[in-house]
């Protein structure tokens, strides 16, 4: 599925890091790791999407309305970035499908009658459970 909204590179920061976790010498000497940053209210996106990812409960998203993206699951710093841009396009995907509002619906008179036969049969077996006189 092609997205239909693109990120400019103007507005995503990336900053190489040092990667933490095990990887010998390597991990202490090259900046390996990427901090993505990506200032949700000062770009280009359309408003509704940009307020769908503001009310989003994500851990990436600061409380200043930045989408901060560690990537170090690779060696390479560029397989890194990538990943990175991907994880944001992904983030953007998910809140650009506008959600199907919910229609309430009551239960069938059948499913309730079934509920409760249920429900009074279970109730009839404890009740059986008790001490034999």
């Amino acid at each position: 599925m092609r997205s239909r909204f693109s990120i400019p590179p103007g507005e995503v920061r990336i900053i190489a890091i040092r990667a933490q976790g095990a990887g010998g010498q390597n991990v202490n000497k090259v900046s390996s790791a990427v901090h993505l940053r990506f200032d949700i209210a000062a770009s280009s996106l359309p408003e509704p999407i940009r307020e769908r990812l503001l009310q989003l409960s994500d851990q990436r998203i600061s409380k200043e309305g930045v989408v901060i993206i560690k990537a170090q699951e690779y060696r390479s710093l560029e397989m890194n970035r990538d990943d990175a841009l991907r994880r944001l396009q992904d983030l953007i995907d998910s809140v650009a499908v506008v959600p199907k509002r919910r229609r309430p619906t009551q239960p069938t008179k059948g499913s309730i009658t079934r509920r409760l036969d249920g429900k009074a049969k279970r109730g009839a077996i404890k009740a059986a459970r008790g001490r034999v006189e």
